[in-house]
């Protein structure tokens, strides 16, 4: 695995450190053929002078070395160094153009100020196996978001999503979630392969910003303890989740098929979404009869989560709708997000 953005960031140090280097040499060679002629050349002619060196051009000399010894030691000297650290500049210049080091920097410097911008957006530490279909799922959903992955290989996976942001980097390092924008995000997303790197991303994001929701994998009961008590919301654990999906194919086929046509449906989004119902809602005091979501936006209203956390299972039409509830619908992503907005 490999992390191209490390390599480009030390070729970028590389050529800062190179021209500061060659204008120290410039400043160094002025100085000197000031001193050697003891302040008597002008500044502005020994500055000239050092250029023409550097640059080996040798035309139009105004300092005239030829009885100076010291002076054409002194240049010798100035024109080997350099010239050496000239060429070098050259051929580093060269290599960030031919290995599309610019294009990458432009590309990074674009996508960083789009992220920036970004609010109550989702974070996503970690492009591997379980990561791409987080992202996958987050992107049919349209929802903002940002993905962390380190290794240049995965992110290649994800270049059908023409929009998507990412970030080429350690998703453990605080700069980087701060760069994400983790203090303004609404969600984030911990699925790396090491679980001390989720745990560590659990705890960092709950400092940053106390109110964000934090979903972390974790492998094992001893790991999902830690992670919540680190302050992660909730905890999803790969193998306990395998283990009852293998058991519900052998025992209810026809309902891990039914969810799976409902996820993997290319005409529509269809899922089981959950709509707050706040103070300001012109829902609140209507019973889910005279919302008719059934009717207006073909919605099927599954369950209802009291404040309190008590859940009603298929609930009656003439069950009224209280500030604060949330309901469990199943249907299009785009009919739940409108009957969001009344």
């Amino acid at each position: 695995m490999r992390n191209p953005s490390i390599k480009n960031r030390a070729m970028e140090f590389k050529i800062y450190s190179t021209f500061a280097l060659l204008i120290f040499t410039i400043i160094l060679g002025t100085l000197g053929y000031y001193l050697l002629y003891q302040g008597q050349a002008p500044l502005m002619d020994c500055l000239y002078m050092t250029l023409i060196t550097l640059s080996t051009v040798g035309y139009g000399e105004v300092l005239d070395v030829s009885q100076n010894i010291p002076a054409k030691i002194f240049t010798m000297i100035l024109m080997v160094f350099g010239i050496g650290v000239l060429a070098y500049a050259i051929s580093l210049i060269t290599a960030f153009f031919v290995e599309g080091a610019l294009n990458d920097m432009l590309r990074r410097s674009s996508m960083n100020r789009q992220i920036s911008k970004l609010k109550d957006h989702y974070i996503v530490c970690g492009g591997g196996d379980t990561g791409y279909y987080v992202v996958e799922e987050i992107q049919k959903m349209q929802e903002p978001m940002v993905l962390i992955e380190w290794d240049d290989d995965r992110i290649k996976a994800y270049r059908r999503y023409k929009n998507l942001l990412y970030i080429l980097d350690d998703a453990t390092d605080d700069e980087i979630l701060i760069q994400a924008g983790v203090e303004k995000a609404k969600g984030i997303v911990a699925v790396l392969s090491c679980d001390k790197d989720n745990l560590f991303i659990t705890v960092t994001a709950r400092q940053m910003n106390p109110k964000i929701r934090i979903v972390a994998k974790g492998v094992g009961p001893k790991m999902s303890d830690k992670l919540f008590k680190a302050g992660a919301d909730a905890v999803v654990c790969p193998n306990l989740i395998g283990g009852m999906r293998l058991a519900s194919e052998m025992l209810r086929p026809t309902v891990v098929g039914f969810l799976d046509r409902m996820l993997r449906h290319s005409a529509q989004n269809i899922r089981i979404e959950e709509m707050s119902i706040p103070s300001r809602s012109s829902l609140v005091g209507k019973t889910i009869q005279e919302c008719r979501f059934k009717e207006k936006y073909n919605l099927l209203v599954l369950a209802i989560l009291s404040k309190n956390g008590e859940i009603e299972f298929n609930p009656p039409a003439n069950t009224p709708l209280q500030e604060g509830s949330t309901l469990i619908v199943m249907g299009d992503r785009q009919n739940v997000r409108k009957m969001q907005s009344l």
